[in-house]
């Protein structure tokens, strides 16, 4: 493994133990040329997957973007940097089952909304903002409107 500080090749490994449910190893590792000390994540790769985007142009799935887009989404919002790694691990692991490499950008955008939707409303609401393409005000309110509960008129 390479030191991000010194570029060094041969850095040593101080410490290992399971991650993320079990689904991670996270390593401690040291540079002798240097000194510095970092942290590696290895996680299993089932396959590799291909996003193909809306405009049929294909790029390969970057699980760090889709950890990005779903940490801004959930930013400042009261959920525990644990559960958020779960939820993406718990996504990868779904779009990897799926039994097809390439995956439409559609589809990784609906689980994100699902999986969005169970743990913060606020973070499914920002998500959706960016992923339908708000342009308006109204965008907004029609979206929030559909997740509100449908009063019953009552009969007096």
């Amino acid at each position: 493994m390479r030191c991000p500080f010194c570029g060094n090749t041969e850095t040593q490994v101080k410490d290992s133990r399971p991650a993320e449910d079990h689904v991670a190893i996270r390593r401690r590792r040291s540079c002798p040329a240097c000194g510095g000390r970092f942290t590696t994540y290895e996680r299993v790769q089932l396959r590799d997957l291909v996003v193909v985007k809306k405009n049929g142009r294909r790029e390969d799935f970057d699980r760090d973007k889709l950890a990005r887009s779903i940490r801004i989404a959930l930013q400042k919002r009261p959920i525990e940097p644990d559960r958020i790694e779960q939820m993406i691990s718990g996504i990868v692991r779904r779009l990897e089952s799926m039994g097809d490499t390439d995956i439409p950008s559609d589809t990784i955008g609906e689980i994100v909304m699902e999986a969005l939707s169970r743990i913060d409303t606020v973070a499914y609401v920002r998500f959706a903002s960016v992923y339908k393409n708000f342009q308006e005000v109204t965008d907004f309110e029609d979206f929030v409107s559909e997740l509100r509960p449908q009063s019953q008129p009552q009969d007096s």
